[in-house]
This record gives structure tokens, sequence and C-alpha cells, in this order.
């Protein structure tokens, strides 16, 4: 049964396997759907089925997914379903290992990729969603000067907002209030910078 604890990553070695673009892809996909074959994965990520099984049992191997209950009538297929909520990698954890660093770079820049990536396709489809959903998107950003603490409180909140509205509607959607609901996507960023461009 997947934890409802995220996983918080310290080796290298499961640090690389999640950095990998089509792991991120398909960790993210699994995420979304919650248990899938590596089959309905393929299809997806449009690529071939022994290749997203041979990524699949890498993120196994890492402990980041596992076998879910077989949903398949002949018992053929494997079914997957993530291991925990999910995960997070932890600057403290990063200390004086630069190879710990590399990954965690390699990491941050697929996930702001696939992220880019993924809100480029609602801006080109945005007219294909009905007015409710464009008006309900969210799209802003906000320049605030803070403090390193003030920054990390920020996160905090934001982290415990999300993750409530999350479970109330996983709650909803497990007791069978499914009219309407599309996956939504809500990226967060807050960093330091010095200057603009």
């Amino acid at each position: 049964m997947t934890s409802q604890e995220n996983r918080r990553i310290t080796d290298l070695g499961t640090l690389k396997a999640i950095s990998h673009p089509l792991r991120m892809r398909l960790y993210r996909a699994l995420f979304v759907a919650r248990t899938a074959t590596a089959s309905q994965l393929a299809d997806q990520v449009d690529e071939a089925v022994s290749l997203v099984s041979y990524h699949l049992r890498k993120l196994a191997d890492h402990g980041l997914i596992e076998e879910a209950e077989s949903r398949s009538t002949d018992g053929r297929e494997r079914w997957w379903q993530p291991a925990s909520y999910g995960f997070s990698v932890q600057e403290e954890d990063l200390k004086d290992a630069p190879e710990l660093l590399a990954a965690n770079a390699a990491l941050g820049r697929a996930l702001s990729d696939q992220r880019a990536e993924l809100h480029s396709r609602f801006l080109d489809e945005r007219l294909t969603w009905s007015s409710e959903w464009r008006t309900a998107a969210i799209s802003s950003e906000w320049l605030p000067r803070l403090t390193a603490a003030e920054l990390t409180a920020l996160g905090e909140e934001l982290e415990a907002v999300l993750r409530k509205h999350d479970q109330k509607a996983r709650a909803a959607e497990a007791a069978g209030d499914t009219e309407g609901r599309e996956n939504v996507a809500v990226h967060l960023h807050g960093f330091p910078y010095r200057g603009i461009g």
C-alpha cells in the first residue's frame, strides 16, 4: 500500500534513478493514475512497453514505486503504484557531496523542463477547455523580499494548503465524487535571485 508520507531521497543511486527524464515522466504518470501497468504507461509516454517495463523496474529497485494488487483477470500484467505520497530532496542531505549536488541539479532541470512543457501544452490547448476551467486556471508571480527563514515558512504553509486540498479531493473521489474532476498541476518555485534576465 502506498505510504502517505513523502519519501526523502538521500542516496546517489535513487537520485540518479529518478533524475532520468523518462523515469520522471513515468513516475508522474503513475502518481496521477495511482495504479497502472507498463502497457498503460507506455501509451501515455509514447514509448515501447519493453522500455517502459525496464524503467519501471529501475524505479522499483530504488523503492520509488512498488507492485500493486493486480487488476487483471488473467493475472499476466504487473500493476504498479507509487511507494509513497511523493518524494523530496533536502539541501542538508547534499552538503559536502558533489556527486549528490550534481545529481540533484540534473533532477531539478528535468523537473523544470517537464513542468514547463506541461504548462506550455495547457497554453496551446487552452481553448479546448471550458470557460469554467480557463477561469479557474492560476498564473501568478510574486516577487517579495524575504529572508531564508521567511521563505522556508512560506514554503511549509503552501505545502500544507496543497496537501489539504489534494487529500480532500482524493477522499471525495474515493467516495465516488468524480463528476467534473480533472488532473491539475500546481507548480511552486521559490528561490533567491539577483537581477532580472
